[in-house]
């Protein structure tokens, strides 16, 4: 698998957790054999809409979460090199893991951010417990890069095992919780070993000559995750990020490794990285057997559902998947960030669905715990469109085709009795549908008003006549009950 790294100011926003899969097209799927799995995601299937959320305390300075501590000479990810923080790269890490001393959140109240979330019409999230940089956001035994830690002021705060309160707080207004895992670790001397600089976003160390030392981190990795299903409540989601962690041959090591990037190598000593994944998903299933494993960009068994980022894919695929993207334009909190309009997240959200696909949208807290006051007025406008129109999104599929060239949309019901069709509202007066074959019986109603649908039949397919002013100025949503 490829990756593809856009070089565009843009570019360090869009970089989510790891990086962007290049390819839209249909990839290799490997389904779990349990059925239990199976089921499990049929039911997450159903759920179509997700929360994701990036914080840390590389919110402070407002800036990409983990990535300016990269060595790579990649224009996106030096953004926080920029700030004066520190001018050589050894004094910036210095200054950036101070950041643990001074993070303290005061407002956090998630209780706020899971009531905004469930009148969206939102019903799963995933939350980084940890991301790349390796400071945990959970109580973890086996690190004091933590929130808990004497260090960080918040241990003081009634609140501090953050992913504990987040957890808690969603589930009481049913959510399904998923606990986002960075498998690299760059605080972890286990990781990114002292005794060596780090040249790239991989293991610094040669595995091969020194096994125990990757053992270490094998056991660390394990460890970690083993506290999150074990001490957290009930997980549906473990979303593992950071798919160079991997274990690969040599072939596909130099093949997937070594693309080149902003005229440097991606992997200075491509190598594989295995961590025992099938020890560490039989372990967690001991405890969590319904558990959905994502694995994310890496092929194989692990993946149960797979991740394109920060972009829609052209098509339906045929698996289970969700597109990852940010509501501004970034992944972490930047102040004065740039937010998509509720019209266009509207959009986004029924694009995906249409082509058999779940929307997981991203907010990323400020220093102090607190969503903007514009992604409030965002999941308020979505909510507001799903209260009406959520029939036409939950527990849907692909209809035949995803939509028209026009922007016109479709889903389907699960048991094909009713198919729903989504007009934009830029959409006027005559248009017809060219993929709505007629069907005698068929009945054709607004899901938002008692109005008539002015429709008529030319060459068996349906054309409707549109009304020059919308009962909704977002999105509407006609039904079509099948006989």
């Amino acid at each position: 698998m490829k990756i593809q790294l856009k070089k565009t100011v843009l570019i360090y926003s869009i970089l989510c957790c790891s990086f962007l899969v290049k390819s839209q097209t249909t990839q290799e799927y490997f389904p779990d054999s349990s059925k239990i799995i199976q089921q499990k995601l049929e039911e997450w299937q159903d759920l179509k809409f997700g929360l994701l959320m990036h914080w840390g305390p590389y919110s402070q300075w407002g800036i990409v979460e983990s990535w300016s501590i990269c060595p790579e000479d990649l224009s996106w990810a030096t953004g926080g090199r920029k700030l004066g923080k520190g001018e050589h790269y050894n004094e910036y890490v210095k200054e950036y893991e101070k950041l643990q001393t001074t993070f303290n959140p005061t407002q956090f109240d998630p209780t706020l951010w899971a009531k905004a979330a469930e009148n969206a019409g939102m019903k799963y999230i995933v939350f980084t417990t940890k991301h790349h940089d390796g400071f945990c956001m959970f109580d973890t035994k086996y690190s004091d890069y933590k929130i808990t830690n004497e260090k960080t002021p918040f241990h003081t705060n009634a609140k501090k095992n953050i992913t504990k309160e987040i957890f808690d707080a969603f589930r009481k207004q049913g959510f399904w919780t998923g606990a986002y895992f960075s498998k690299p670790d760059w605080h972890s001397q286990f990781y990114w070993w002292d005794k060596f600089p780090p040249a790239d976003r991989h293991c610094n160390y040669s595995i091969k000559k020194y096994p125990e030392q990757w053992n270490q981190f094998i056991k660390y990795t394990h460890n970690q995750i083993d506290e999150l299903v074990s001490d957290y409540g009930k997980l549906d989601i473990l979303w593992l990020d950071g798919g160079w962690v991997r274990k690969t041959d040599s072939l596909e090591t130099i093949n997937y490794l070594t693309e080149e990037y902003e005229g440097s190598r991606y992997a200075r000593n491509p190598q594989s990285q295995d961590i025992n994944m099938p020890l560490l998903v039989k372990n967690v299933r001991a405890k969590q057997p319904e558990l959905i494993v994502v694995d994310r960009a890496v092929k194989g068994p692990y993946q149960n559902y797979l991740t394109p980022e920060q972009h829609i894919p052209d098509k339906g695929l045929p698996y289970p998947w969700e597109t990852c993207m940010t509501m501004a334009n970034s992944w972490s909190y930047v102040p004065n960030d740039k937010y998509k309009s509720s019209d266009e997240l509207i959009q986004k959200l029924v694009d995906v669905v249409s082509k058999g696909g779940n929307f997981l949208l991203n907010i990323g807290p400020s220093p102090d715990g607190k969503f903007d006051d514009t992604s409030y007025a965002r999941l308020n406008d979505i909510g507001n469109w799903m209260k009406i129109n959520s029939q036409a999104i939950y527990k849907t599929r692909m209809f035949d085709v995803y939509g028209e060239d026009n922007g016109i949309r479709y889903t389907r019901s699960k048991d094909k009795k009713t198919v729903y069709v989504f007009i934009p509202s830029s959409l006027h007066g005559k248009v017809a549908l060219d993929h709505l074959v007629y069907k005698p019986g068929m009945k054709l109603s607004w899901l938002e008003s008692s109005k008539k649908v002015m429709s008529k039949v030319v060459n068996g397919k349906v054309n409707l006549e549109l009304p020059t002013v919308y009962i909704n100025a977002f999105m509407n949503v006609m039904k079509v009950e099948m006989e």
